[in-house]
């Protein structure tokens, strides 16, 4: 079934206690895209500059990334972001933003991308989400990932938002930010009763809950001896989660926890190297090797 993400496209640069490097591909939709990708077709909407260079267009459309909702803006520079982890590899400083083409952003999704079944909203201006779902039409699944800067900016968008859709990804601090509930899980249900059906919370190195009406699951994080570079690891685990369940065509509770699943094995490759270089040399069966180890790990 079609998979749309839309969300940013990034140049990042990219320092950690053991090394630092410039023009890393990066963005919130670069990195679900790049883990949604193992299971299902992606299609991507998002905007970029004239200063991006043409060879990573190819290394989406290599991974059977649909790019046809890419917008290269003229003149515009690509957004950029600029971090730095601290030694426990947990916490970050940003050192530079600069929005460029990214700051004032008007999706247009291409007709084709207009009837996609799943849809997900990475990380971005809650404006620009809600432009997004007034272009599409009878998806069986719209999440969205959000975050403090939303939460605290555009709150009136965001509580419209969470009317519209049926899933949202945040993390434990941004849940409580949204409540003002110290719990994580009271959190999210508090959320839910302002409009989604379920509320996944990341939490990073202690891996995520999923909370719905009815059910929830908990799975730890898979353990990972050499952390080398945490960017991206929370738009991996969705797109990792989005993935399979595009894949299945359909939601229940047994594909929901395989996708979970999913989404903490691919997340535990995108860490254990600087931007997207791991997830380039991992293949489908790297994935379900892992993933029989997390099942044994985890099994009671």
């Amino acid at each position: 079934m079609s998979l749309l993400v839309v969300g940013s496209l990034a140049i990042d640069t990219i320092e950690t206690p053991q090394d630092r490097r410039e023009n890393v591909l990066g963005g919130s939709a670069t990195h679900f895209a790049h883990a949604a990708c193992f299971f299902s077709p992606v299609q991507l909407v998002g905007v970029v500059g004239e200063d991006w260079p043409e060879e990573y267009t190819r290394f989406f459309e290599n991974r059977n990334i649909d790019m046809t909702g890419m917008e290269v803006q003229k003149g515009g520079k690509t957004f950029r972001w600029t971090g730095k982890y601290l030694e426990n590899m947990d916490d970050r400083e940003t050192l530079e933003t600069q929005l460029n083409v990214l700051g004032d952003f008007v999706p247009k999704l291409p007709e084709m991308f207009r009837r996609a079944q799943f849809v997900f909203l990475a990380n971005g201006s809650t404006k620009t989400q809600l432009k997004v779902l007034e272009q599409t039409q009878g998806a069986s699944m719209v999440v969205a990932d959000t975050m403090n800067l939303w939460i605290h900016h555009e709150r009136p968008e965001l509580m419209e938002l969470l009317k519209q859709i049926d899933g949202l990804i945040l993390n434990d601090s941004e849940t409580k930010l949204l409540t003002g509930e110290s719990n994580a899980y009271v959190a999210a249900k508090k959320i839910m009763e302002f409009g989604p059906k379920f509320v996944v919370v990341k939490k990073g190195a202690n891996g995520a809950m999923f909370v719905s009406e009815y059910e929830i699951y908990l799975l730890p994080a898979f353990p990972i001896l050499n952390v080398i570079d945490p960017t991206g690891a929370g738009d991996s685990f969705a797109g990792g989660m989005m993935g399979y369940i595009a894949s299945q065509g359909e939601v229940n509770g047994e594909i929901i926890k395989r996708a979970l699943a999913y989404g903490t094995i691919v997340a535990s490759f995108q860490i254990e190297g600087f931007g997207l270089d791991k997830l380039y040399e991992i293949t489908r069966e790297d994935i379900e090797k892992r993933l029989e180890q997390f099942r044994k790990m985890i099994n009671l």
